[in-house]
């Protein structure tokens, strides 16, 4: 049964004028409606200045209601109470709403709802809850939706719902509920709301979308970004504002929420510009007299020398008149200029060779890039005429391109002239229209002496007159006279010299034939032997031949005793090569133009026949490494080590063989392996050396791990150090010196081996590190030489180090099973092997020369109770040690470590006592290992 018509109006209208209320109180923050800057509003019912016109069905059921506020601005909600009856089903559908893009949407709606309970005589049906709804389409002109086609979002209920005495006290109850769409995909959709029988007011209908708003991090733009349509991250790249460019990709995450997350790379400014309060702007321009050549650069910076910027945002500095900056120098490099000449030049002729020496020039320019190159030209006698030597002259190691100041220069004509200008040039000589700075040099090749018999003394001895050079490039400094038995040549000769033109040679051989040569050394040098004069003594000391020749083959080993004036000088040959006191310097194979000479000079031919084989004993890179006898005339038979070359050997490979001989043939020291010779003549061609018997170094001493006193593996290394001090007095480096290149025999004496030019360094393939220029033993090298190829005998003393470090540990693998790369790093890092078990301290600290070093261990030896200290021993077990000095300094300057002194004294050690103490820090202070 229906109820009264008043009660009808009554409700509808109570209900009226409780929502007006609520809108009055409302309606001063209309005007202030603020959205977060995160959200974008797609349909917003407040902000409606018409008709909202959104369609309801039936007709009875929802009804629109506008008002005019205060501002008598109007304002339109939807309303709905039909409470009385049963069975209600009213339906409100908005108008299309474009979705723009979002795959999210959000629906706020804020509402009032009636208790049931508070309306009297309503059926048990009055709801307190309705229905959302929406529709995706297309088609934006839809005037029929089926109720079956829409999809529910949800009920809603109110939190809070209002009665008649609300009303009365004007206490209104405002519910606002927020509900999602996701995925939508078509151009839009529409909102409907299902009510089933309740009294309800929309009050504010609004639709909106996230997104992740425009913003600026790290010098890099974000543009507005729609969020995606579930809970996954959208990643964003950013684009670098104003004057900056990339660093590193940018990019950030657009949360569900609107939210940006995760910042990763970024943007710098660009040359020219610094960043100031994340901006690269002009107010950020590098100003004049600065400059930023990298936009990885954090500022700004002053000019280097020599340069400007007389503009804002210069990305470099521009150099002054006269100074330059080669392509290949930093920005931040001074501008240089090039060099001045060389100066000091030097020349040293020795017979068709001159060496020129100069000082490097005065002014480098302010870099130290400074190469030099050699111009040659012939001239005429008189030197008016002057032409390019052409290629028939040789440069040694190069003409152009000198790192060095010094230079041979060989196959010159004898008897000319010549004009060498030598230019210094850097990385901006090129840059500069000014002449480069040259030094020039003239040298007089030598010329020959003529010699002539003025008179025989007696049957055994000869008088010899010469004429100097009519030309000589300087003064006379002394003539220098060898001689020799014709028959003999191959074995011997004699060098003699005096100051004046003439020479009486005593000691002759009666009825014997010599061959004389004369030649002059001036302050430039040594001038070209003159022809061979063939003198024969008589029996009756009477008859002497005179016959000359134009050809001389040096290769000899021993002297004949001859008389000699006061004022002359003789000297012995061996192996071609002057016996001098400190002034033998080796010489490399490959300066001989034919290397076969550099055999013939170096070392003695052998005999195959005089050679006996026994047995294999090892392999080499070119060949078998034999044991055998080798028989000696006039001498008992001797053991000797045999190397062959093997067969089908290339013309490269033989001469590689045979340039070790052309090295060791040059040595001649106990510790150092022997050379007996080699055999060319025949094959195989084989190297003849001293034997061995106890092989390698390393071998041995893993074979008798601690069986030998501190006393026998120091005596080794002493005769290791004197080895390597004699070849560095010869200016020899060695480059692989390692325990196994050292060769042990039966008395225990060490000798140092493996002078081949080309060498397999180990089987390990780890054992070596391939460069450009070749192998290197990584475990033995200094960081120098690795990285920048620089062999000096300051590179082999530390891989004396490393021997050291070995024969203390009985042949343990240096640096253990670390990777080559590994190892470098530690060691550009500063780490060194530590020292062994059982290693003396003063062995630990030993880090000299080849010569300190042997004179240290000498004294070591002569001094054992110097050695009782270990290295990794407690300060409390260390004995008091036994030195013959009485303070610190002079106990430091006793083993060769006095540049230590400052250090000691400033960590307080200042007493011998105190010494004992030096914990294992500062037994560091040397840095090389044992």
């Amino acid at each position: 049964m229906a109820p009264p018509p008043r009660v009808l109006w009554i409700y509808p209208s109570l209900f009226l004028h409780a929502f007006l209320l609520l809108f009055h109180a409302l309606s001063p923050c209309r005007a202030l409606r603020n959205y977060p800057e995160n959200e974008v509003t797609l349909l917003d019912s407040m902000s409606a200045l018409a008709d909202l016109g959104w369609e309801a069905y039936p007709n009875e059921g929802w009804e629109e209601i506008s008002v005019m506020d205060e501002r008598n601005t109007p304002m339109r909600t939807y309303q709905v109470c039909n409470v009385m009856e049963a069975n209600q089903n009213n339906w409100l559908r908005t108008r299309h709403i474009s979705r723009e893009g979002a795959q999210r949407v959000y629906i706020e709606i804020k509402f009032t709802l009636r208790d049931c309970n508070s309306l009297p005589g309503v059926p048990g049906t009055c709801k307190e809850t309705f229905n959302m709804y929406y529709y995706e389409s297309n088609n934006a002109n839809l005037w029929f939706i089926k109720e079956s086609q829409y999809v529910k979002i949800d009920t809603i209920a109110a939190d809070e719902s209002f009665t008649q005495v609300d009303v009365g006290d004007r206490v209104m109850k405002l519910n606002t509920e927020v509900r999602d769409i996701s995925n939508l995909s078509k151009k839009g959709f529409y909102l409907a709301f299902q009510d089933l029988g309740a009294c309800i007011a929309l009050v504010s209908v609004r639709v909106f979308y996230k997104k992740c708003p425009l913003t600026v991090l790290n010098l890099a733009q974000f543009p507005d970004t729609i969020t995606g349509g579930d809970t996954a991250l959208v990643e964003v790249h950013g684009v670098c504002v104003n004057a900056s460019e990339e660093f590193e990709p940018p990019k950030m995450y657009c949360s569900a929420d609107g939210g940006w997350l995760v910042p990763i790379g970024r943007c710098v400014c660009k040359p020219g510009f610094e960043e100031n309060k994340d901006i690269c702007q002009r107010e950020s321009a590098c100003r004049p007299g600065t400059y930023k050549a990298s936009a990885t650069d954090a500022y700004c910076t002053k000019c280097p020398p020599h340069s400007s910027s007389p503009q804002e945002q210069a990305v470099e500095c521009i150099c002054e008149k006269g100074y330059y900056r080669a392509d290949t120098d930093p920005r931040s490099m001074a501008c240089t200029r090039p060099p001045s000449a060389p100066e000091n030049p030097i020349t040293t002729v020795n017979e068709t060779c001159v060496t020129l020496e100069w000082s490097p020039p005065r002014d480098t320019g302010g870099r130290g890039d400074i190469t030099y190159s050699l111009h040659c030209r012939k001239c005429s006698g008189d030197g008016r005429k002057c032409a390019p030597c052409g290629s028939s002259i040789h440069f040694v190691p190069r003409q152009f391109g000198l790192a060095s100041a010094t230079v041979l220069v060989t196959d010159l004509q004898p008897d000319s002239n010549y004009s060498f200008t030598i230019e210094s040039q850097n990385g901006v000589s090129d840059l500069s229209p000014t002449p480069r700075g040259s030094v020039v040099i003239n040298v007089t090749t030598s010329q020959t002496v003529s010699v002539v018999l003025k008179e025989r003394r007696s049957k055994d001895s000869v008088t010899l007159a010469w004429q100097g050079p009519e030309r000589p490039n300087g003064v006379i400094v002394e003539y220098e006279v060898i001689y020799y038995e014709k028959n003999q040549r191959e074995q011997n000769y004699t060098v003699l010299k005096t100051r004046s033109n003439m020479m009486t040679v005593d000691g002759l051989k009666p009825g014997t034939t010599y061959v004389f040569r004369v030649r002059a050394r001036t302050d430039g040098g040594y001038g070209s032997y003159g022809g061979e004069i063939e003198l024969e003594t008589s029996h009756e000391g009477k008859r002497m031949t005179n016959k000359y020749f134009c050809a001389l083959l040096f290769r000899h080993c021993g002297y004949i005793k001859a008389k000699q004036d006061p004022d002359e000088e003789k000297m012995q040959f061996q192996h071609g090569r002057v016996k001098l006191p400190g002034s033998r310097t080796y010489i490399h194979p490959h300066t001989y133009e034919d290397p076969n000479q550099a055999v013939r000079d170096f070392a003695k031919e052998i005999d195959a026949s005089n050679i006996r084989i026994e047995r294999v004993i090892g392999a080499g890179e070119f060949g078998e490494v034999c044991s055998g006898r080798l028989r000696v005339q006039g001498k008992r038979e001797i053991y000797v080590a045999i190397k062959s070359l093997k067969a089908g050997y290339s013309d490269t490979q033989r001469r590689d063989f045979l340039s070790e001989a052309s090295i060791m043939g040059q040595f001649d020291h106990p510790n150092i392996i022997r050379l007996e010779g080699v055999v060319t003549k025949c094959k195989p061609v084989m190297i003849i050396t001293e034997f061995m018997e106890n092989g390698s170094l390393d071998t041995f001493l893993k074979k008798h791990d601690g069986q030998f006193t501190v006393i026998q593996l120091v005596g080794m290394l002493r005769g290791i150090a004197s080895g390597m001090k004699y070849l560095s007095d010869m200016s020899y480096v060695h480059r692989d010196l390692a325990a196994r290149n050292i060769l042990v025999n039966s008395n225990l004496v060490c000798k140092v081996s493996d002078f081949g030019l080309s060498r397999v360094l180990e089987d390990d393939p780890e054992a070596a590190y391939t460069t450009r220029g070749g192998k290197i033993p990584i475990r033995w090298t200094a960081p120098e030489a690795i990285a920048y190829r620089k062999f000096t005998s300051a590179s082999d003393v530390w891989s004396y180090g490393i021997v050291m470090w070995e024969v203390i540990s009985y042949g343990e693998r240096p640096y253990w099973e670390m990777s080559n790369q590994d190892v470098i790093k530690a060691i550009d890092e500063g780490y060194r092997l530590p020292a062994p078990m059982d290693c003396p301290v003063v062995l630990h600290q030993l880090m000299p020369k080849f010569g300190q070093i042997v004179t240290i261990l000498d004294k070591l030896i002569r001094n054992p109770a110097s050695l009782r200290e270990l290295a990794n021993s407690s300060a409390e077990d260390a004995p008091t040690p036994d030195f013959s000095v009485s303070t610190v300094d002079e106990w430091l300057e006793a083993i060769k470590m006095g540049q230590y002194k400052e250090n000691f004294s400033s960590a307080g050690y200042v007493s011998l006592d105190s010494v004992l103490y030096i914990s294992v820090r500062y037994r560091q202070l040397a840095s090389h290992p044992c």
